[in-house]
């Protein structure tokens, strides 16, 4: 059956890959992006099937008014993916006010009203799946991406919260985790002015990096195309095989620790 797919970030990246997999697969697709230049080949190509529309995610007025036309041009929104969002890279330390302010206007709180325009409509269907594009650091952290890393640890509380509260509504939630990949993320990421204190421990974690382990972007599309198409999708799916095994890996760790302390827990219980 015919989908109708809301994604923003939808110009490039992840988003670009996925707006032509689900055009290939025969979805209707709402494409959202600040520019949506770069998706006039698609429009060629599949004409009526998708409908592209600037859109900036932090404007919460916008992002109601652009779900309203969506729904109104297609008739039904079946699947909204939350796509948009960018890496601020520096220690926590050096980020300034708007910096961090931006990274969770956009990780976030765009998330957050593209969810809360699309809800009345997929309550009404009594049916409907929201994505969220979240990241392995929205469950573990890396260094200097710590505004980063927060903003995806709010969306995971956001979406597994959201996912109880709208399961009798008919409606899915999934966190789509990715590793990394050569995504247009990490070529356009922004950067805090730097304080010369953390440069040694920078240039160690840069070394340490695991770059050759990431992602081909391509790779991701058949993942998406079962996603959306499964009727019991996963509340999390992890994409790429540096995920999980470092996701795993890193709560075992937690685990450890966390028994280590157990009896110093359960005493600060009271009784």
């Amino acid at each position: 059956m015919s989908k109708t797919i809301l994604i923003t970030g939808a110009s490039k990246g992840l988003g670009r890959i996925w707006t032509q997999a689900f055009l290939e697969q025969g979805y209707q697709v709402a494409a959202a992006a600040r520019n949506i230049e770069p998706l006039n080949d698609l429009v060629s190509k599949y004409g009526e099937a998708i409908l592209p529309f600037s859109l900036d995610v932090n404007n919460r007025e916008a992002a109601f008014v652009a779900v309203k036309k969506v729904h109104q041009h297609f008739g039904k929104i079946d699947v909204l993916i939350n796509n948009a969002g960018y890496a601020l890279f520096g220690a926590i330390e050096e980020a300034s006010e708007e910096e961090a302010r931006n990274q969770f206007q956009t990780n976030f709180f765009g998330a957050l009203w593209m969810t809360q325009a699309v809800l009345p409509i997929m309550r009404a269907q009594k049916s409907g799946h929201i994505i969220q594009t979240s990241s392995i650091l929205g469950l573990i952290t890396l260094p200097f991406l710590g505004l980063y890393n927060a903003s995806k640890f709010a969306i995971e509380g956001l979406s597994e919260t959201l996912a109880s509260e709208v399961k009798d509504f008919g409606i899915n939630i999934t966190l789509v985790e990715p590793n990394g990949y050569t995504s247009d993320i990490w070529k356009n990421e922004s950067h805090s002015q730097g304080i010369t204190a953390y440069d040694g421990v920078k240039k160690i974690a840069s070394e340490s990096g695991a770059t050759g382990s990431f992602g081909k972007i391509e790779a991701t599309a058949e993942a998406m195309l079962k996603l959306v198409s499964h009727s019991n999708p996963p509340l999390r799916l992890f994409l790429g095989k540096v995920a999980l095994p470092f996701v795993k890996q890193n709560y075992e760790q937690r685990m450890a620790v966390w028994e280590e302390w157990a009896t110093v827990s359960a005493e600060a219980h009271g009784n």
